[in-house]
């Protein structure tokens, strides 16, 4: 190399004016659960290893847990939106009435099985709700495997039981859930709920076993309310990870190419059986306290059904006031649920 030449690398180190290929990354990654729970540990940390693996390390993550970086849990998404964070790992329910278009893989008694339903909320996010998702790039769409219900002190055996119990719901239409049946619903965010079910505030809680051990509840509750395994999911949230769109495009085209390639369905499909595959050990834990279990019967189980029957009414309402083909939105992603849970 000539002396001209070293004073010219030497000049482009200095104004950092390298090869975008050279291009060096670090991705801030914040999100809400502790850093031993399963979504950081099964999906979020192997996905940031993924990424430096096959970037050789050119781009990684700084991973912020239990919202280290500030806010709330309801308005990570927006941290991603503004740039706060460059990805995040949250729930669009936590702003109710933000997202409704995906709302419909939250109605009651909609989903079986989490792999399945990720699977179909991400086909279904491509199909129906890039314009709802706009002010992000989403990486997946997931959802968790079945919510069920559970108790401090009293048992619910039928409808009537819930009466005058106060049960944290994790999103709109679980809230109406509950007051179909007779509830009172409270609304808050995970990170509040063991507080307030050690204070007594809440009386039970709307949850998937797969998120119960990381927060101790197994030691807060007494009773736990499942439905039949042939029956269709009690509820179930919508969970979304997200990057910041501006920052995406400021990546160099390869390393765009490898955020692309481990983004996804497949993606999506391995944060459901995340949850799926977490269920039994987390619910195990519940068992070696000597909590209480109890199935609803089919009966039973039809009158919650019954009861919530509106519900997927009123989801095809508001996408028709919104100007949406609702009948034709609600099918599909019936459709895609049966599809993909047919294929596994």
């Amino acid at each position: 190399m000539s002396l001209h030449q070293r004073f010219a690398l030497l000049g482009l180190l200095a104004c950092g004016a390298l090869p975008a290929t050279a291009q060096e990354v670090t991705l801030k990654v914040h999100h809400m659960w502790t850093p031993n729970a399963n979504a950081p540990q099964k999906i979020i940390k192997p996905w940031c290893e993924r990424i430096a693996a096959e970037s050789n390390n050119r781009m990684k993550c700084q991973i912020y847990p239990s919202m280290q970086l500030g806010g709330t849990p309801a308005q990570l998404y927006d941290q991603a939106r503004d740039g706060v964070a460059d990805i995040v790992y949250t729930l669009p329910g936590y702003t109710p009435g933000r997202f409704p278009i995906m709302e419909v893989f939250e109605l009651p008694f909609m989903t079986a099985g989490a792999e399945a339903g990720s699977r179909a909320a991400w086909t279904f996010y491509t199909r129906h709700a890039t314009k709802e998702f706009g002010a992000v790039k989403p990486l997946l769409f997931n959802i968790h495997e079945e919510g069920y219900l559970h108790t401090r002190d009293t048992p619910v055996h039928k409808m009537e039981d819930l009466r005058g119990l106060k049960v944290r719901a994790p999103t709109r239409f679980a809230t109406k859930l509950l007051t179909r049946l007779g509830a009172t619903p409270v609304g808050m965010p995970l990170p509040s709920l063991p507080e307030a079910v050690s204070k007594g505030v809440v009386d039970g809680f709307l949850l998937a076993w797969e998120v119960i051990p990381s927060v101790k509840l197994q030691e807060m509750v007494k009773y736990h309310i499942e439905t039949p395994a042939e029956r269709p999911s009690l509820y179930t949230n919508v969970f979304v990870m997200a990057m910041n769109p501006a920052r995406y495009a400021g990546l160099p085209d390869d390393l765009k190419a490898i955020i692309d390639r481990n983004s996804g369905m497949e993606l999506s499909a391995h944060a459901g059986r995340v949850w799926d595959e977490a269920k039994e050990p987390s619910r195990n834990t519940a068992i070696a306290r000597g909590n209480t279990f109890h199935t609803l019967p089919t009966t039973e189980i039809d009158r919650w059904i019954a009861a919530a029957a509106d519900l997927q009414d009123e989801y095809v309402d508001n996408m028709n006031k919104a100007g949406l083909p609702g009948p034709a939105m609600l099918q599909d992603a019936r459709a895609l649920i049966a599809q993909h849970g047919a294929a596994q």
